[in-house]
């Protein structure tokens, strides 16, 4: 756990410490910690970034990084439409429970997101 502290940057005081005594970035920096301990090839991210600050915004947005690099699999859910757009290759637009729509990131504006997730036929 010493090398997920030390490479998550997670603000502990000792190991010791109860996760549920840490910040809300710290807590999801310690979650993310035991996913990577099993050394998966799909990782799934549901709102990895969702109340946390902006330096434990950045530490997850790395560790992203970090494994696509790695060629792993990285899905993430996300309503903030900015980090889907900066952080994704392609975005997978869902309406009704159902894919209805891949877009390339690199082409997507977050108007044509929301036009795209509303159903808007231009």
């Amino acid at each position: 756990m010493d090398n997920s502290i030390q490479q998550l940057k997670i603000k502990v005081f000792s190991q010791e410490q109860e996760v549920g005594n840490l910040s809300g970035g710290n807590q999801q920096k310690v979650v993310i910690s035991r996913w990577l301990l099993e050394d998966g090839d799909v990782y799934i991210f549901d709102e990895p970034t969702k109340g946390v600050d902006v330096g434990a915004r950045e530490e997850i947005y790395k560790l992203i990084e970090k494994l696509a690099k790695e060629q792993k699999i990285v899905i993430m859910v996300s309503s903030n439409m900015p980090e889907l757009i900066s952080m994704s290759d392609r975005i997978g637009v869902m309406r009704e429970g159902r894919l209805v729509r891949i877009l390339d990131s690199a082409d997507v504006t977050e108007d044509g997101l929301i036009k795209e997730y509303i159903g808007v036929k231009e």
